[in-house]
This record gives structure tokens, C-alpha cells and sequence, in this order.
């Protein structure tokens, strides 16, 4: 914290130098969270993965990074897992004169037991983890009404959402992300253009050519009262070099003479639109995306053997969609119903022509990429916001039994879309056996069921600044997840039960609750104090 107040104090003086200071604005704000899985997790530490089926039961399958293992359980076998979270922000803003001002702001995450700074066994006191110091999360100048137009500019580092962060968000769980690099925003209230380059990763000199960037443009139309229309498209440029062997000249021919080991850039392109407002008493929310374009890099994790895949390309839909309606009576319930749908690829079966023969080339599968998303679908399911190559149907009723209090309740079905085709097996226990695991060809496809979800909500406005948040949610699952599908990770990471539990007596809960405090201020010269606010 010493180097940030000493950056601080330079920063600020030397602002001086070019311009009046005219405000200051100090705030924050710290959210915390106790979470509760039961039933979920694999959490043996030695394997914290179950391996559903090895990779030698699988000769000459393109699989992928993480092989048939997964990290969910959502079974008997598994333990609890618990833990308390917390993030904490500070944030200074310094406004100057000609429409100028700059933002400074760090945060800090961690789990409440990580740092502690002393063994109580030896007596011995130390330093906590650098892994969770602060950081700086935002650091910009902005300028307002550039060139006398309604067009705003920041440089530096800054936090990104695009529509309510479907794709693009500020958020990853209780810990917040932003992006290096400059973003323009033209502004004239009923239409917005918002456009960015961001630095995700940096080469240097290694490599000609070897960044990786994200590139955005986002058009907003909002003529028509409480409601806003948006239709963007987004870049992901990824340069770094990739290379699957080392050879000499020789055998560097011989693969180019094969088209193997010969990846281009990747090109992740996403094009998609979003509505949301109101009409009456009834709200709607519907966002739609393509994504297309090279990916050479996924193509690459895809190795049966030596070489990945160089063709892959993205290819895939996704939607959400909600409508709902408010009634205009005691305790305003509102009713809702929407789904989402997330594309999804599984090409890692075998013909039997492909496994006869001696040249034939890995295929990627790739499903929906949801790039830098700050929606969590279900904590039971989606906790990581990286979930894809399912869909979701939901609906639900939300009660304000006071001011203060709302709680809501929803029922989800879940399901995969694309499924895994696992060899020839048998249940032996808790194991599966294949049969004739040499003839990877013969294969059985899983079944695509997840099964259902009840989710309960409980907010709690204790105060302007202040408020309290409890989440449950309960998973029944279906028997089809005893085989699983590749789900997680977007699509690359396999997930499913033990293979020898009962589904239908499987269950998960999560507990949340959250507490925040310290949100800034938006006026006065110079706030010096913390105020609380909600996350």
C-alpha cells in the first residue's frame, strides 16, 4: 500500500503541472462472500480430477488438454467445500479543468486463511502470499467532450462492459478483471458508438509477431424511451507462435509437404446483437452472437498423438433470452420465463476409416467461446463463468414483500447439446471398463440430460450502501450425467458423475451470502471517508 500512496502523491502533483485540479473523490468498496458446495468437487488433492476413462482406452481420439476427467463429482464420493471470500477496492478519481480527469484504483482477493501470518505450531511470523497483494486494477486518463463532440476517451488501464457483461463484463466472480488499452466512446445520448484496442498479451522481441489483442466496436441506438438496441462485433487476434515439433530441414519439408505443424494466426471473431427494455409492465432482455474465424490455437490442444489440428475454425451460435412481466399489486410479483443456448461441437469419435488409417489428421472440436463473461448462469453448474455446449430453460416468480426485501424462485432444466461417445464399456463398481479398448472406433453416445435445478434468492437492502445476499440452489440430477459430456472450460474440460452412483440421489447446495460496504461518492472536492454500497 506505501508504493500506491507514493504513486498516488506523484501522480497527483504532477497532474498539476498541466492542469487546475479541481476535485478529488476517494472511495471504495469490499464485498464478502461465504460460499457452500456439498456433494460437488473432486477434492483429493493428489488427483483433483477422476478420471472417467485414460487416455490409453482412447488410442488415436482427438480429446483434448484435459483428457475424459472430471473436476465436478456431484456424488457421495466427493467432500464439501467451503470458504470465505473477500475483495476490497480503493479508488481515487481527480478531476481537472477542460474536461480532463484521471482514475486510479486497486484491489485486493483472497480467501479469509490464506495470508495469515503466523504458524502458531513454531511461533514463527512471516510474510503473507504475493500471489494475492494488491493490484492495480484501473488506471486511466479520460478526457469529455474531445474536440468539442459528445466523444469521451480513455487511455490506460480500464474496466469493459458490453451490455449487462454477457460476453464482455468487469467481473470474474467476486474478483474483477480489466483490460490495457485505449477506448473511445461517442455519446450523443439517443445513439452511442463504443470502440476499443486492448493489449490481453505482450511478445516483446521474441517474436515479429507474437501479441495477442482484443478489438471491439459496439453501436447503441436508445430512440425509443426504456429501451436500448446494440449490435457489436469483437476481435481476438492471437499471434504467438505454436509449434508441435522441432525438426530439421528435412522433416520440417516432409510436414509442409503434409500441411502438419503449420499454424496460423488465430482470428476469433464475434458479431452478435442485444435488445433490452421495457413496454408497459413487461420487460424483455434477447442477445444473440456468431462466432467464426481461425483457431489455430485450440486446433492445437488436440493432439491423439504428435501433431494438433491446424484447420480448426470457429463456427457457433449462442442466445439468452428473458421476458417477464411486474403485476401492480402488493408485494409486485414478477413472473418470468427465457433460456440460453450455447453452442457445441464434439467431433472426437472415430470412423472406421479414420482409424485404419495411418494418415489421418486430428479434429478440434470447439464449442461457444464466452470470451470474458461476467454472467454466472447457476453457481451449482456455471461458477466459472465458462460453461458452454449446453442450453437452459427457465422460469420463476419474483415477490418485494417490503421496499427492501426481494426473493425470487426459478426452476432451470439444463442439457448438453453435443455428446461425448464414450468406447464400449461396462460398469464394474464405480468404474467403467471398456471392452475392446484397442477399437476405439466402437463407441456408445452419452446422453445429453443434466437435469434440474431449483434456485432460490434472497436480497436484502439493509441500506442505501449496504446490503445482504442470500443464493440456494439445489441440482437434481439425471441419471445422463453418470456418462457426462464436455462442458466446462468452454467445452475443452469433460463433466460428469462417478460412474457407478445413483443420479437421482445426487444433490448439490450453495450457500452465498455477501456483505458489501465502501462505495465512492460522487461529489464533493474530497471524501475522506469510506461509505457503504452495494456490490
Amino acid at each position: 500500500m506505501k508504493r500506491f500512496f507514493v504513486a498516488l502523491s506523484v501522480f497527483l502533483v504532477s497532474g498539476s503541472a498541466f492542469a487546475e485540479l479541481q476535485n478529488v473523490q476517494v472511495g471504495g468498496q469490499i464485498r464478502i462472500r461465504g460460499r457452500f458446495w456439498s456433494s460437488t468437487f473432486e477434492n483429493n488433492l493428489r488427483n483433483p480430477r477422476t478420471v472417467h476413462m485414460p487416455a490409453n482406452f482412447l488410442p488415436g481420439r482427438s480429446i483434448g488438454p484435459y483428457g475424459v476427467a472430471s473436476q465436478m463429482s456431484w456424488d457421495s464420493h466427493s467432500n464439501d467445500q467451503k470458504y470465505v471470500e473477500q475483495n476490497a477496492k480503493l479508488r481515487v478519481t481527480a478531476d481537472y479543468t477542460d474536461n480532463v480527469s484521471a482514475v486510479i484504483e486497486v484491489d485486493w482477493s483472497g480467501r479469509w486463511g490464506n495470508d495469515f501470518r503466523s504458524d502458531y505450531v513454531t511461533g514463527t511470523d512471516g510474510r503473507g502470499g504475493a500471489a494475492s497483494d494488491v493490484q492495480l486494477l484501473q488506471s486511466y486518463i479520460q478526457t469529455r467532450e474531445t474536440f468539442g463532440l459528445p466523444l469521451q476517451v480513455r487511455i490506460g488501464r480500464q474496466q469493459i462492459v458490453l451490455g449487462d457483461g454477457w460476453l464482455v463484463g468487469d467481473s470474474q466472480g467476486i474478483m474483477d478483471i480489466s483490460f490495457d488499452g485505449i477506448r473511445l466512446t461517442y455519446d450523443n445520448k439517443t445513439f452511442a458508438v463504443d470502440g476499443w484496442a486492448a493489449k490481453l498479451a505482450e511478445g516483446g522481441t521474441a517474436e515479429q509477431d507474437g501479441d495477442v489483442d482484443f478489438y471491439g466496436i459496439a453501436a447503441t441506438c436508445r430512440a425509443v424511451p426504456k429501451n436500448e438496441f446494440t449490435a457489436y462485433w469483437l476481435l481476438v487476434r492471437d499471434a504467438r507462435a505454436l509449434r508441435d515439433t522441432q525438426l530439421v530441414w528435412f522433416g520440417e519439408w516432409f510436414e509442409n509437404l503434409l500441411g502438419l505443424d503449420d499454424y496460423d494466426v488465430t482470428q476469433l471473431h464475434t458479431v452478435g446483437a442485444r435488445a433490452a427494455g421495457t413496454i408497459a409492465s413487461a420487460d424483455y432482455k434477447v442477445e444473440l452472437a456468431y462466432q467464426f474465424g481461425n483457431a489455430d490455437r485450440a486446433g492445437s490442444l488436440f493432439k491423439p498423438f504428435t501433431y494438433g489440428d491446424p484447420r480448426a475454425s470457429y463456427d457457433a451460435w449462442a442466445g439468452d433470452i428473458e421476458v417477464g412481466y411486474t403485476f401492480d399489486i402488493a408485494w409486485k410479483p414478477r413472473v418470468f420465463a427465457g433460456g440460453a443456448y450455447f453452442d457445441g461441437e464434439d467431433q472426437r469419435d472415430l470412423s472406421f476409416l479414420e482409424w485404419l488409417s495411418p494418415f489421418d489428421r486430428p479434429k478440434a472440436s470447439l464449442s461457444f467461446n464466452r470470451l470474458f463473461s461476467s454472467k454466472t448462469y447457476l453457481f451449482v453448474f456455471d461458477q466459472d463463468r465458462n460453461t458452454s455446449n449446453f442450453h437452459d430453460i427457465r422460469a420463476g416468480v419474483s415477490v418485494k414483500p417490503t421496499d427492501s426485501v426481494k426473493v425470487s424462485l426459478a426452476a432451470h432444466k439444463l442439457a448438453a447439446n453435443a455428446a461425448f461417445d464414450m468406447p464400449w464399456n461396462v460398469l464394474i463398481g464405480r468404474y467403467r471398463v471398456p471392452l475392446l479398448p484397442a477399437w476405439s472406433f466402437l463407441t456408445t453416445p452419452c446422453g445429453k440430460d443434466i437435469g434440474y435445478v431449483a434456485e432460490l434468492n434472497v436480497d436484502y437492502q439493509y441500506s442505501k450502501d449496504l446490503s445482504f445476499k442470500l443464493t440456494w440452489e439445489h441440482l437434481f440430477a439425471d441419471r445422463d450425467l453418470n456418462a457426462g459430456n464436455f462442458l466446462y472450460r468452454n467445452g475443452f474440460e469433460f463433466g460428469g458423475l462417478d460412474a457407478g452412483d445413483v443420479a437421482s440421489r445426487r444433490h448439490e447446495r450453495m450457500r452465498r451470502l455477501r456483505r458489501s460496504a465502501f462505495q465512492p461518492k460522487s461529489h464533493g472536492r474530497l471524501v475522506d471517508r469510506f461509505t457503504a454500497g452495494s456490490a
